[in-house]
């Protein structure tokens, strides 16, 4: 998908379809202009199998809007589910495959995190995105990056490689790529399709899609992988601690949350064994001691 893109001003676009409020021009594909309560969608037609890609993406958020009097923001999928409008970001909640959000605006006051705020959510359509938290319950990674009323071009690229999530920006005028968000251990299927999709609420924007370009990366794959079958794969993350662990952090990454009542059982249980091992140590040595003494006398 690129400029000038085929089929501006119709309701037919080649490998592509959309729906909402998603306009066609000769220069970009806006999924929401800025008004109130839009949403907006374009996805591929043809499903992704390979196993590694890399998908780059031209876009632009802009808008009258000041400080905090804009949103909602864009997300990119690649998902099973293709053109199923919903609350999240324009597009279907409870999803299967992955998702990255360029939030725009801060819902919950409470956090601490300087928006925009990019961050991704693998999901195997069990996970509800939490929009008054700005989804940090199910976000596995993200960061801040400064990608609104540039009067630049701004850039995205995601990278999915022998199970490893990459995403990274080029929102600076650098003409280089800034690491975002770098996940070990995501399963991701192949089949599913590209989208994008963008929403507005009591506040708005211009969402902007100026070009997709995905690449196919040449990587090894283990003999083993041959056998698998990559589309009968669910969507999954190997993390350390569930995202339901995860507490509101500036950095996007995980960090302990508060203590449950099994996890202070097992510190309980713990302290007691050690405890009950330093007073058998102590009475042993206490018990050679006088054995020795004994002997002296």
């Amino acid at each position: 998908l690129f400029a000038p893109s085929a089929g501006a001003g119709s309701a037919a676009m080649p490998l592509w379809d959309f729906q909402g409020s998603t306009m066609v021009t000769s220069q970009y594909v806006r999924l929401t202009p800025d008004e109130r309560s839009r949403e907006g969608s374009i996805w591929n037609r043809v499903p992704c199998f390979l196993k590694d890609w890399e998908l780059h993406v031209h876009f632009k958020i802009h808008g009258a809007g000041k400080k905090n009097l804009h949103g909602d923001g864009l997300a990119l999928w690649y998902t099973q589910e293709r053109l199923m409008p919903g609350p999240v970001f324009g597009s279907k909640d409870n999803f299967h495959g992955l998702a990255i959000f360029l939030d725009t605006y801060p819902n919950d006051e409470a956090t601490e995190r300087v928006f925009p705020y990019i961050s991704a959510m693998v999901n195997n359509g069990s996970l509800t995105y939490d929009h008054s938290k700005d989804g940090r319950w199910t976000e596995l990674a993200g960061c801040s990056a400064d990608l609104r009323n540039q009067n630049h071009d701004t850039f995205l690229a995601v990278r999915y490689s022998r199970g490893r999530l990459t995403v990274m920006t080029d929102v600076e005028d650098k003409n280089e790529w800034k690491n975002c968000i770098d996940i070990a251990g995501v399963q991701l299927p192949t089949g599913y399709f590209f989208g994008a999709s963008a929403g507005t609420g009591d506040l708005s924007d211009n969402h902007d899609i100026i070009s997709m370009k995905l690449f196919q990366l040449m990587v090894e794959h283990p003999v083993e992988d041959e056998t698998v079958d990559w589309t009968k794969i669910e969507p999954s993350v190997s993390l350390l601690k569930s995202p339901k662990d995860n507490v509101d952090d500036p950095t996007g990454n995980f960090r302990s949350g508060p203590l449950t009542g099994w996890k202070v059982f097992l510190l309980l249980l713990c302290a007691l064994l050690g405890i009950i091992v330093c007073a058998v140590v102590g009475a042993v040595v206490f018990q050679k001691r006088q054995e020795r003494n004994k002997r002296f006398y």
